[in-house]
Formats: C-alpha cells, sequence, structure tokens
C-alpha cells in the first residue's frame, strides 16, 4: 500500500501548479494534503476511484486537512473530540480494518513563539488521542508536524536552536511520541541519511541550495514498524513550499 502525505499551503493554488498531475503519477492508495485553506465547496476536486474527506478551519482560507482514498473507511473523525483544538481543521482519521490512518497539521509556534504554550498543550493531547487509537489497531499518522525533530533533520541546526520548529521543547515532544510507542518511518528506513528535506523557505533561494527542513513525517505504530518497505521524500515536486512525503507499507 502506498500512501502519500502533503503540505500543499493552499491546494487551489498547488492545483494551478500541477497538483493533479502529481496526484495520478503518483497512483497512491491514500493521499493526504494538509493546510488546504479552503472549503471543499470553493474547489472541484474529485479523482475517480478515490473518495475524499475534509475537515476545514472554521476560519475562511485557513489549515485545513484531506484525506483522499479508494478504500472506503469504516469510519472518519474529524479533529480530536476536544473543542479548543477542534476549529482549525487540524485532523482527520479514517479506520479501516487492519488500523487507523490520521493525518495532522500541526499548529506552527510562530516566529516569536508566541503560540508554543498552546502547541504544547496540543502536542500532549495530541499523544493521549493516538496512543487511544493504538489500544485498538495500529495507527499510520502523517502530516506536517511543524518540528525538526534531530539536527540531521535540517541544513542549519546550530543557528537555528531555538526557533519555531527545532525548540527543545517541540523536539522533546517529538521525542515523548515516540518513546511511547511510534517510529518515525523515514528515520527507520534512512537513519543516517543528510540533506533529505521536505520544507524550504521561499527567501534566499533556500529552495535551489537545499537549505531546508524536514519537518513532514510518516508516524507509525512500533507494532508496525517492520511492515514498512519504503520511505519517500519528493524534494523535486514543486507546488509548495513542503513537498510530498511517502511510505510503502504492507498492511
Amino acid at each position: 500500500m502506498k500512501l502519500i502525505s502533503w503540505n500543499v499551503n493552499g491546494i487551489r493554488a498547488c492545483v494551478n501548479k500541477g497538483f493533479k498531475d502529481f496526484f495520478k503519477e503518483l497512483d497512491a492508495d491514500i493521499f493526504c494534503i494538509q493546510e488546504t485553506k479552503c472549503m471543499p465547496d470553493q474547489i472541484d476536486l474529485n479523482f475517480e476511484g478515490y473518495r475524499s474527506y475534509w475537515n476545514s478551519a472554521e476560519r475562511r482560507g485557513y489549515s485545513g486537512t484531506a484525506v483522499f482514498t479508494r478504500y472506503e473507511p469504516l469510519a472518519v473523525s474529524y479533529g480530536i473530540g476536544i473543542p479548543e483544538h477542534d476549529t482549525e481543521g487540524r485532523v482527520i482519521t479514517l479506520e479501516f480494518e487492519n488500523f487507523f490512518l490520521v493525518t495532522v497539521y500541526t499548529p506552527n509556534s510562530k516566529r516569536e513563539l508566541e503560540r508554543l504554550g498552546y502547541r504544547q498543550i496540543w502536542e500532549d493531547e495530541m499523544r493521549k488521542y493516538l496512543l487511544s487509537l493504538d489500544c485498538r489497531k495500529p495507527v499510520i499518522m502523517c502530516g506536517d508536524l511543524n518540528v525538526a525533530h534531530r539536527e540531521i533533520d535540517l541544513k542549519n541546526p546550530k543557528s537555528n536552536r531555538g526557533n519555531a520548529g527545532f525548540t527543545d521543547e517541540e523536539r522533546q515532544k517529538m521525542t515523548e511520541l515516540l518513546d511511547s510507542g511510534f517510529t518515525d518511518s523515514f528515520r527507520y528506513k534512512y537513519p543516517d541519511k543528510t540533506d533529505a528535506y521536505s520544507w524550504w523557505s521561499y527567501m534566499g533561494r533556500a529552495r535551489e541550495k537545499n537549505i531546508g527542513w524536514r519537518i513532514d513525517y510518516f508516524i507509525v505504530s512500533d507494532s508496525v514498524k517492520e511492515k514498512i518497505t519504503d520511505a519517500y521524500i519528493y524534494p523535486a515536486v514543486t507546488g509548495s513550499d513542503h513537498c510530498p512525503v511517502g511510505i510503502d507499507i504492507e498492511i
């Protein structure tokens, strides 16, 4: 089974930059997107053979997630069941026979770390939510998690330490998640691979120079990590400041 995740930074703009062609080329079984920045009635985006599920933010033009799947889920839920965390369209959960698929767009701590406190609360509640699912069946969680976990996951760790996405607090929350029974798919397959990034600033020709961050992930329950056959990053795919990431998994 091939699964793809992509922060499209506005799906309407991304469609004008080749999204549909990439979607068809990848031929994924499940394709998740984050930062849709629109309501489903604002775009006509349907693919033959796929069902789609959208969770849009109450604030128009902001945040939002969507999932396109070839397989009909047993159940679909939106958010994590806590009203204060569920107004921005950041989580969709699909239950299948053998696993839960969760797509996530983690809140950014922002430039002056003005949202870091909220982010810490979010991380704790998200981990509890994933663990509650994991008690029932394995979890595959994907999306823009807005953190580079280790120094290998960004080009300039020393100069970025303490900045949003690379604070000690955010990195520690990722460590806590992984230590609670989950695996970073890409690092499981490629523990020492350098210069592998999924997001680049629009400034300073960062993408051209590959001055990037790996902040988009597939995180899976430890119980199914050995079923991962490969993990991918697609840096050549443009259309957003993020590129798609993916995994092949036999589940």
